[in-house]
């Protein structure tokens, strides 16, 4: 999608995060973010800085930063990331990953919760059969694209995701 379409719809999801009170983060693009006013972005390692995104779009913006190690992990809270996105926790098709960043495990989340005192979201791999060990590890939750947008019924899918995440709490 060209980057005038990305902004059309960004606009009307804002409009629909707004009526509904929900937070709008954007991912990797933080032109993006500010032209539509989203609370915040969620930047990989290879993204703008924190400290950039920081200064477009201010102080109170909802910055995450994706992360596979402990040394990832502290360095995003240095910076002042206000949560980390942990994975692939098991593996993802959603897109390209490094191996050694593939399939990091529960084991990971745990080593990254440990190490640091932001929130820690597990991504990768992950659907409600596998969810619980993610939580238990110490994550605050999980992200998911395959486990709800493939599934037969995602609105099925998303709650039972809830359910499992709501239990491992």
């Amino acid at each position: 999608m060209d980057a005038r379409s990305r902004y059309r719809v960004g606009r009307r999801v804002r409009e629909l995060t707004a009526e509904a009170d929900v937070p709008l983060v954007v991912n990797d693009r933080v032109d993006l973010a500010a032209a539509i006013d989203a609370d915040g972005v969620h930047l990989g390692q290879t993204d703008l800085p924190v400290e950039v995104a920081r200064d477009q779009l201010g102080p109170d913006a909802i910055v995450g930063v994706s992360a596979a190690t402990v040394t990832e992990a502290r360095a995003a809270v240095d910076a002042g990331a206000d949560y980390l996105g942990v994975g692939a926790v098991y593996g993802t098709d959603s897109k390209d990953v490094d191996d050694d960043r593939d399939g990091v495990g529960p084991e990971r989340i745990r080593s990254i919760t440990d190490a640091v005192d932001v929130p820690v979201i597990g991504i990768g791999g992950i659907t409600a059969a596998n969810a619980e060990p993610v939580v238990e590890a110490g994550a605050n939750g999980v992200a998911v694209i395959s486990a709800i947008t493939a599934a037969d019924d995602p609105e099925v899918a998303a709650a039972a995701l809830c359910e499992v995440v709501e239990r491992a709490r």
